[in-house]
């Protein structure tokens, strides 16, 4: 699969209504083990500083914790029928790291977030480390 491809994929991911097909899709874009980390929001960071923790990063690992992840954010965003996710721009590649970003839209079409994701890919091509970077 080419960089678009998996860029698509890994959006459309975000915006599967269909539960066993978000699971395969988990399984089929992350290795065995693979992780999804992401910068706390604010709050979050702000929370974590006073409690002595200044570099407050969120993750989860594995096929299971993927998925949990995954569908909260669609069950949380999309479901309700007020966002979706969409790519935003072509991705990049520098040698196994792939760099793609996307937005959330309201049902009239307008940016509510946006994000990039920098994909490190395993020599299958699928994704061993997800960095996540909410703007």
């Amino acid at each position: 699969m080419d960089d678009m491809q998996l860029s698509e994929r890994y959006v459309a991911l975000w915006n599967e209504p269909d539960p066993a097909t978000r699971a395969e899709g988990v399984r089929s874009l992350w290795r065995e083990g693979g992780r999804h980390l992401l910068l706390a929001p604010v709050e979050i960071r702000e929370r974590a500083d006073a409690l002595g923790f200044p570099k407050a990063t969120l993750e989860v690992r594995g096929h299971e914790a993927l998925l949990t992840r995954v569908s909260r954010a669609y069950a949380e965003f999309v479901a309700p029928g007020d966002y979706r996710f969409r790519g935003r721009g072509e991705p990049a590649r520098v040698g196994e790291t792939l760099r793609l970003a996307w937005e959330m839209i309201d049902r009239g079409g307008a940016v509510a977030a946006g994000g990039t994701e920098f994909l490190v890919l395993d020599p299958t091509g699928r994704i061993a480390a997800d960095y996540q970077f909410i703007e």
